[in-house]
């Protein structure tokens, strides 16, 4: 709450734990722990576009299809985003909706309604502004 004060990071947050979660006993030990933080300050592009693909592949089916980008990109805009009204979520909403849409759209090379660990880590190499998109801001969160 101290990084995102003004928006809501519970949803997002959930997203990274079931990442780093790797052995699915809902809890991180030390050796997820660190792993965790090896492969989020010191692993190479890829090993950081690994990460982020199996958080953004919800069901763990291999690929990423638009619902997943959707809740995904929907989690980001809660996370950073000010939420006070019913208003103000639904159009964080439907901005989260299209720029998902958007991304899917770029990522799924060969169109066949889903986004395959190749086809995002390609593009993300590719286009580093894209990076910031599917990632939330960390500048904005110094740890002291």
């Amino acid at each position: 709450s101290k990084c995102f004060p003004t928006g809501n990071a519970k949803e997002f947050c959930d997203h990274v734990f079931r990442t780093f979660d790797t052995d699915k006993n809902g809890e991180i030990d030390f050796k997820e722990f660190l792993l965790s933080i090896d492969v989020t300050s010191s692993g190479t592009p890829e090993e950081k576009l690994n990460w982020a693909f199996s958080m953004y592949d919800v069901d763990g089916n291999g690929w990423i299809d638009l619902e997943e980008m959707t809740k995904l990109v929907g989690s980001i805009y809660k996370m950073i985003g000010t939420h006070q009204t019913q208003t103000h979520l639904a159009k964080y909403e439907a901005e989260a909706k299209e720029r998902a849409k958007g991304i899917f759209k770029r990522m799924d090379i060969n169109n066949d309604g889903k986004v395959t660990k190749e086809e995002f880590t390609k593009t993300c190499l590719e286009d580093e502004n894209l990076i910031d998109l599917l990632t939330p801001p960390s500048a904005e969160c110094h740890i002291q």
